[in-house]
């Protein structure tokens, strides 16, 4: 039994890289069409990172779908036209468009979550605040989570209005750099907490270099000062939980998100 009545999932933002084969994660001879059902054989969560490529379409969300157990779990991240190419006379099409193309997993239960993250240059000003309150509107009826990526964000006026609107804030470990949205435990949904962890690579994320950013693997002590500290808080104030490694190289988001719900399960948070 779990301590809380709190259901943690716990994975990885993506799944479908070609280093986790030589990394070891996948069998060597595994097609990337067949990674999603050897990825469900250890985790029962993903986070789905085309959907902010490419508008999501219904049938291929219904093929993937169909690959894995039914009590498997999808987050979807927003597309990239209602967070980075945001265009004023479009933006509530796409947003219709977009529900459209996730709906077999509204229909069968299994989307977790829609994750809306916005870039370091989207700032709290005021149009940005009042687009976001148009977007969340947009949204409603689907379970959103909202991650910021700057730090003029991190103010209390922010995580009570997405307390009043049961939204939930995305905790994000990453690089302690001023600009960047800070490292907190806040859950302003009681439906849902969710946490990205994004390494620690301060170097790399200067860089701009996806491949140098997300380039970290985190240390036992790393990932307990969250298990113990952070998420057994969290878990007491939500009714589920959501993490994701983003931390995709050279295989180490598994890696550490395997570390991770081992830490859970031994401290009776997860089964």
């Amino acid at each position: 039994m779990s301590k809380y009545p709190c259901s943690i999932r716990v994975g990885t933002s993506g799944y479908s890289y070609a280093e986790w084969l030589d990394a070891g994660f996948y069998p060597p001879d595994t097609k990337p069409g067949a990674m999603l059902q050897q990825y469900a054989q250890q985790f029962s969560v993903t986070e789905l990172n085309y959907t902010w490529y490419q508008m999501p379409r219904a049938p291929a969300i219904e093929r993937m779908r169909r690959q894995v157990p039914p009590h498997f779990q999808f987050a979807a991240k927003l597309t990239r036209y209602l967070t980075h190419e945001i265009d004023a006379d479009q933006w509530r099409v796409h947003a219709a468009q977009y529900r459209d193309g996730v709906a077999p997993l509204i229909q069968s239960g299994q989307l977790a979550a829609v994750l809306v993250q916005f870039p370091p240059s989207f700032q709290r000003t005021p149009e940005n605040r009042h687009y976001l309150a148009a977007l969340l509107d947009e949204l409603h009826g689907l379970r959103a989570a909202v991650e910021f990526r700057h730090a003029s964000w991190a103010t209390e006026r922010v995580y009570v209005e997405l307390e009043r609107r049961q939204t939930a804030l995305v905790s994000v470990d990453a690089p302690g750099l001023k600009e960047l949205f800070p490292r907190l435990a806040i859950v302003t949904s009681p439906d849902l907490f969710y946490i990205r962890f994004h390494g620690r690579n301060a170097r790399g994320w200067r860089s701009g270099n996806m491949q140098k950013q997300f380039n970290y693997d985190y240390t036992e002590a790393e990932l307990d000062e969250w298990a113990e500290e952070k998420i057994e808080r969290m878990a007491g104030q939500a009714r589920s939980g959501l993490l994701f490694f983003n931390n995709h190289v050279r295989a180490q988001a598994p890696k550490n998100a395997l570390s991770m719900m081992r830490m859970l399960v031994g401290q009776g948070l997860m089964r």
